[in-house]
């Protein structure tokens, strides 16, 4: 592949990814796969894009996440520790049961966005 090298990866929220392909949508055309990502997208619950960046400096900062799982934690929007568990299962590093309740705490101040099924629409597969 000429000209396609990976420069840097940074894992970012899936709200930033939204509200990017919704900014790019209002004067281009999504393809196929933008559009099936906008709308998967669309369906899940999410913090603001302000909450995210504010919990993930608290994430970062109070329990010493890496920036990847704080990520992580704010897209998957935990209710419990059992979800918690999940999301820490595949890593190295390990987090006590304090720290985990901490984190819920966290998320717990702030607002979760609803879902809007009114706007969304099924891609076409135009052949």
């Amino acid at each position: 592949m000429i000209g396609k090298k990976i420069i840097e990866s940074e894992p970012i929220q899936s709200v930033k990814v939204k509200e990017a392909l919704e900014e790019f949508s209002q004067e281009n055309e999504l393809n196929y796969e933008q559009n099936i990502t906008l709308n998967h997208l669309s369906r899940f619950k999410r913090y603001s894009v302000e909450d995210s960046e504010k919990i993930i400096s608290e994430l970062k900062d109070k329990i010493g996440l890496r920036h990847k799982v704080a990520v992580r934690i704010v897209d998957l929007i935990p209710q419990d520790l059992s979800d918690l568990r999940l999301i820490f299962a595949k890593e190295a590093t390990h987090i006590e049961k304090e720290q985990m309740e901490d984190i819920l705490e966290i998320l717990d101040q702030y607002t979760i966005i609803a879902v809007s099924y009114t706007h969304l629409t099924l891609p076409t597969n135009s052949l």
